[in-house]
This record gives C-alpha cells, sequence and structure tokens, in this order.
C-alpha cells in the first residue's frame, strides 16, 4: 500500500491547518498551464516543519481555540494540515500553496490563524462566533519543498492504486515529466499539476474512458492531495449543510490593469464555469440548484472593497478581475462552485528574487487584507448586501504574450 494511502486522523487540538497561472504565451483562457518566465525564491518562506511549529504554536497559545489536524498525506508522506477556529455556522474553507510555488498565501492564513487564535478583540470574537474558518495552509507540502508546481507522483503509482487506468496509453495532460518547467526539474521526478485533479461530482471514481484530455474536462481526483480536499469538503458538508465560501490563493505572472501602465498587485475572480442555468452551462444543469454565482461576486467584491478601501497611494491597490469566461471543472474552484459554495480566487503578482523582502511583505499583507474583507463581511453579513452587478466595475487585467 502506498504511503498516501495512511490517512492519520490525528487530531492535536490544543497541542499541536490555482488555477493555473496563466501562459505569457498565451492568451486562452482554457489552456493555460504555465508561466515559464515566473521566477521565485523561497527565502523568508516558511517551509513544511516550520509550518507545522508555527501551527502547534498557535494552537497551543490558542486556549482551544485552534484545532489542529492532519487530514491527509501527500505522496510522500508528509502531514497535510487542516486548522479550524471559531463555532459559528458559516464555514469559510481556505486553501494555499496547491501549486508549491505559490506561496505568500500560507504565510497570510498563518497570520491569520494566530491573530484568530490569541486575539480578544471585538472583531475576533465576533468572527469567531459567527464562522467556522477552516484552513489547508499548504495543502501540496511535495510541490512546495520543491518549490515547483506539480505534486512528487509517477504515473506508474498513480496506475498501482488504480489499476483500471492501466489499459491506457499515457497519462493525463496535467502530468509533467522529463522536463523543466518554471525552471523547476521534473526529470527523473514527474507530478501533477493537483489543480486540474478536481471532479464536480464528489464521489467519483476514475474510469479509463473518462480521461481528461484537455482543462475544460472534469479530474479524476487520482492524487492523495486533491483527495484530501475532498474529503475535507464533503466532511464539511456532512457537518453544516453546505460550505458557504471556498477560498484558493494562487500566483500569477506580471500583468497591467487593462488600458493602463499600472502593474497588477492582485487578481480575483468568481467565475469558473458557466452559470448551469444559461445555455453555456448546459452541460453542468445536474449543479444548477447548487450555483452560488451572485454570491460569489458578492464576495470579491468584498475583497476588492478592503483593499481598495486602504487608499490611493496603498501598495494594494490595482486589483483587477482574472481572466474571464472561464471553464475549469477541474479545478477546485470549478468543482466547489458547482456544489453551491461561493467562490473566490487570488491571484497575487508573482514574486521574484528581484523583489525584496519588503515587497513579499507587501504581498503577504495584500492577502490578509482581502481575506478580512471577506471574512469579517460575511461575519457581520454586510456582504449580502453588495450589488453583485458592482462585480463588472472592477478593472480588468490587460494579458500581454512576451512581457
Amino acid at each position: 500500500m502506498n504511503k498516501k494511502k495512511v490517512m492519520t486522523g490525528l487530531s492535536v487540538l490544543a497541542l499541536c491547518a490555482g488555477l493555473a497561472s496563466p501562459s505569457l504565451a498565451s492568451n486562452s483562457p482554457n489552456g493555460n498551464l504555465t508561466n515559464d518566465q515566473q521566477v521565485y525564491s523561497v527565502k523568508g518562506f516558511t517551509n513544511h516543519a516550520e509550518m507545522a511549529n508555527r501551527l502547534q504554536e498557535i494552537a497551543r497559545n490558542s486556549q482551544g481555540r485552534v484545532a489542529l489536524e492532519t487530514v491527509g498525506q501527500s505522496n510522500r508522506g508528509r502531514e497535510i494540515y487542516q486548522a479550524r477556529v471559531g463555532t459559528g455556522d458559516k464555514v469559510v474553507l481556505i486553501e494555499s500553496e496547491i501549486h508549491g510555488n505559490e506561496k505568500t498565501g500560507t504565510e497570510a492564513i498563518l497570520n491569520i490563524l494566530q491573530y484568530l487564535g490569541s486575539s480578544d478583540s471585538p472583531e475576533a470574537k465576533k468572527i469567531r462566533s459567527e464562522i467556522t474558518l477552516v484552513a489547508l495552509p499548504k495543502m501540496n507540502p511535495d510541490a512546495s519543498e520543491l518549490d515547483r508546481r506539480g505534486n512528487d507522483l509517477s504515473w506508474a503509482e498513480v496506475v498501482e492504486d488504480f489499476p483500471q487506468l492501466a489499459s491506457l496509453s499515457g497519462p493525463t495532460w496535467n502530468y509533467y515529466t522529463d522536463r523543466i518547467l518554471q525552471d523547476r526539474d521534473y526529470f527523473g521526478k514527474p507530478g501533477f499539476d493537483v489543480n486540474r485533479d478536481f471532479n464536480p461530482d464528489l464521489d467519483y471514481v476514475p474510469k479509463a474512458e473518462d480521461m481528461p484530455g484537455k482543462s475544460s474536462e472534469p479530474g479524476w481526483y487520482i492524487t492523495p492531495e486533491a483527495q484530501t480536499v475532498r474529503d475535507v469538503y464533503k466532511s464539511l458538508k456532512d457537518e453544516f449543510g453546505k460550505v458557504d465560501v471556498f477560498i484558493d490563493l494562487h500566483h500569477q505572472g506580471q500583468y497591467y490593469v487593462e488600458g493602463t501602465d499600472d502593474l497588477v498587485t492582485m487578481s480575483l475572480s468568481g467565475e469558473f464555469v458557466p452559470d448551469p442555468r444559461t445555455p453555456e452551462g448546459a452541460k453542468y444543469s445536474a449543479y444548477a440548484g447548487n450555483y452560488e454565482g451572485e454570491f460569489s461576486k458578492q464576495l470579491n467584491l468584498a475583497a476588492y472593497n478592503a483593499l481598495q478601501s486602504i487608499g490611493a497611494s496603498s501598495p494594494f491597490n490595482n486589483i483587477t478581475l482574472y481572466q474571464r469566461n472561464l471553464d475549469l471543472p477541474g479545478t477546485a474552484l470549478g468543482s466547489f462552485a458547482l456544489n453551491g459554495s461561493g467562490t473566490v480566487l487570488f491571484e497575487v503578482r508573482g514574486q521574484s528574487h528581484t523583489l525584496g523582502q519588503k515587497k513579499k511583505g507587501q504581498l503577504v499583507k495584500a492577502v490578509e487584507t482581502g481575506l478580512y474583507g471577506i471574512i469579517n463581511g460575511v461575519a457581520d453579513g454586510s456582504v449580502y448586501g453588495l450589488n453583485p452587478d458592482d462585480y463588472e466595475k472592477i478593472p480588468e487585467t490587460a494579458y500581454q504574450p512576451g512581457i
């Protein structure tokens, strides 16, 4: 049995919680997978062992407010941690590092857990009473340790776990092998883009005839990391009836606000599949009764408004909408949107070795600010009063090949 089959299920209460980056060479909303010019430095970011220690410290100091649990394991046996705080009936699920080289979200989640676990401020008390916040701060730890997008899983290991796939001539389209990608070496250590391994059918079992051939087709749940996120989602649905909000924290390349020379700090989106109630989304009609497209727009507005409220001179300005007209059911965002969650994508400007620690800190703060906009908006109910039509007023991103 592979190590990834072993689930510890260990609760450590008081002791010890992308969408694809668009290619610079493509404007295709569904074909984008990589950004070969995106360069990352991991200096100053929290690795897996450091994160575990930090989470344990947060839980210890929280007086029982933060519950820490190992909810799964990566293919190479690293723990996938879940942190949970709050007792409210509105569920907010946040994940970071589904792509292991997209790291600012993890830092932001740790800071938020620290605050909500230790603060007695009126704001923290309100959030804890209204919301159950569940965080997966580093859900693809093998990729994180390798500082790359894809996990560490071979096609042979997949077939070992799912022998019904042995008749296939090769792996799925989102498999990285024997190549250099984003300056990361996949020779001898192949892996999958985990954020193309989700399926709106949360009970789906892989079938050879369903082999995904492109990003506009559902995934398989063949990676232990995607299986873990799915299982967390299903468990929360069983407990609460639904997951109200799902937020996925990512990075993108260097882009500009449409019609300007201003660099984008962060792109947001609540659109990952066509609305099942429209002709374009007819293939998802079975999920039409679940879809919360207007609520997703309200959530994105809450993040946008929080960032805009800081002022015109803020380094967190230049917030835009991500690519439009997406059809990505194999992403966590697309699958969970079809299952009734309001969804939000954060695509933070990709920090590189040229941006330094100051820029890293600014980007982490931008993520925190946007997240608090959503969390407070859900906690105090103000998000439900936002006009979803105002979502269309958020500036769009100019995707310029070759930058």
